[in-house]
């Protein structure tokens, strides 16, 4: 079989990286893909996998699917949401090719917050309260009204960044200002939900889930949860704030509500569905937000604790037959530490060298992000470069595990947090 992976991040080197493992699978396509999918088996152990770079007169997804037309592509899996927002999906299936992710109308769930928080109240999903605005006057009227810790979403996408946890409001009116100028002229402002962050992932086939192993993001910039969001400096797998009680409590609120609501509303969800939870002392779970694709940097530490053939997965899912399969998962920790590029989030400086990386083996994988290869060197290419991803029997160990391997780590200016995981380790 051949597989043809759109995106270009860890999450897409991670998928590649899984879907290669399996028997079924031939060749593994990425499209445009990065330095450690472009390195082939240098970077992954995997030669199977390679870059796909369409003809200079070739671009858009209506090329792609010419190519995958032409290339008898068996499966393609989307990673990112912009190509979902977009409709890629509706495309590929309009020219009888087997995708998976979910449709345009579908994907709302992430390509518009007002869309999502509307669906959720329609179908009684548990979520903070929230006003939508389209005047700048009226959203600050209600700021003031409503005071401080607040927080201010851009209603469209914004790669994870478009998030303000405004704690006075000062910063909660700069906020609007500034999103209502990049979010299609429209905000959402929600309550300040207090508790634990965890990322509640499922695969979807439009009527059954399979979840996959719960994992816990860490968006903030700086050790301690301090600095600005971002698209994630690390996550690891599984995250122990989802207990067996919360994990059917979010199954039964929130997973299968939202699947059985998007038939009912005649858009089914086939695809990733990721859940972004809050979840109370109590064990109350509310959503802060959808997104309609696999997790990044969630991806990395999921992927390396999947025993199950994944392309069988997918293709099951593509069939509407995942009620058919259990998932098989490493009993151990995984656990992903993101290295940035230098003025990350804001303003990441790309262009600089990065020295060779330390090799791959079992428990220990660089996944690639914003990377590229350039005459056989790399080079820093986006705002979050790599993803040290290893295995070990424990929290605490996965984290030695993986400052230890990143220590082999080396570009200029490069982030990266020093406290990843730092919510599952109990103190000594």
């Amino acid at each position: 079989m051949k597989v043809l992976v759109i995106g270009s991040g860890g999450r897409e080197h991670a998928l590649a990286w899984k879907l290669a493992q399996s028997e079924r699978v031939q060749r593994v396509f990425v499209f445009p893909g990065n330095g450690g999918t472009a390195a082939g088996g240098t970077a992954t152990g995997h030669p199977a996998i390679s870059n796909l770079v369409l003809p200079s007169n070739a671009s858009g997804l209506q090329a792609l699917a010419d190519w995958a037309q032409e290339q008898h592509i068996d499966l393609t899996v989307v990673g990112p949401e912009a190509p979902l927002a977009a409709g890629v999906v509706d495309i590929f299936q309009s020219r009888g090719l087997r995708i998976f992710g979910p449709s345009q109308a579908a994907a709302q769930l992430e390509s518009s917050k007002a869309f999502s928080k509307a669906f959720m109240v329609r179908h009684g999903i548990p979520t903070a309260a929230h006003a939508v605005f389209t005047d700048a006057d009226l959203a600050h009227a209600h700021i003031e009204q409503v005071g401080a810790p607040i927080v201010v979403k851009a209603d469209g996408l914004a790669a994870g960044k478009g998030v303000v946890v405004a704690t006075d409001l000062a910063q909660a009116h700069a906020a609007v200002d500034s999103m209502l100028a990049i979010a299609g002229g429209r905000v959402l402002i929600e309550s300040f939900l207090d508790g634990e962050e965890a990322s509640f992932i499922v695969m979807s086939d439009g009527k059954n889930v399979c979840a996959l192993a719960t994992s816990q993001d860490h968006k903030r910039l700086g050790d301690g949860d301090t600095g600005p969001n971002t698209g994630g400096m690390g996550a690891y797998s599984p995250a122990p704030v989802v207990t067996p009680e919360v994990h059917a409590r979010a199954m039964r609120e929130v997973i299968m509500p939202t699947i059985n609501g998007m038939a009912a509303d005649g858009t089914p969800f086939v695809g990733f569905l990721y859940a972004g939870l809050m979840v109370a002392p109590n064990g109350r779970i509310q959503v802060l937000e959808f997104n309609a694709r696999l997790g990044d940097p969630e991806a990395q530490p999921i992927l390396m604790r999947l025993n199950s053939d994944l392309f069988e997965l997918l293709w099951a899912a593509t069939e509407g037959k995942l009620a058919d399969y259990s998932l098989q998962w490493d009993r151990r920790t995984a656990l992903g530490v993101v290295f940035a590029a230098p003025g990350y989030p804001s303003a990441p400086q790309v262009g600089g060298a990065i020295a060779p990386l330390p090799a791959h083996c079992d428990d220990a994988v660089v996944f690639h992000a914003g990377t590229q290869l350039n005459d056989g060197q790399l080079l820093v290419s986006g705002g979050r470069v790599l993803c040290v991803t290893v295995l070990a029997d424990s929290v605490r160990q996965a984290q030695q595990r993986a400052y230890a391997v990143a220590q082999g780590v080396s570009f200029a200016g490069m982030q990266f947090r020093k406290d990843i995981g730092h919510r599952a380790v109990k103190p000594r």
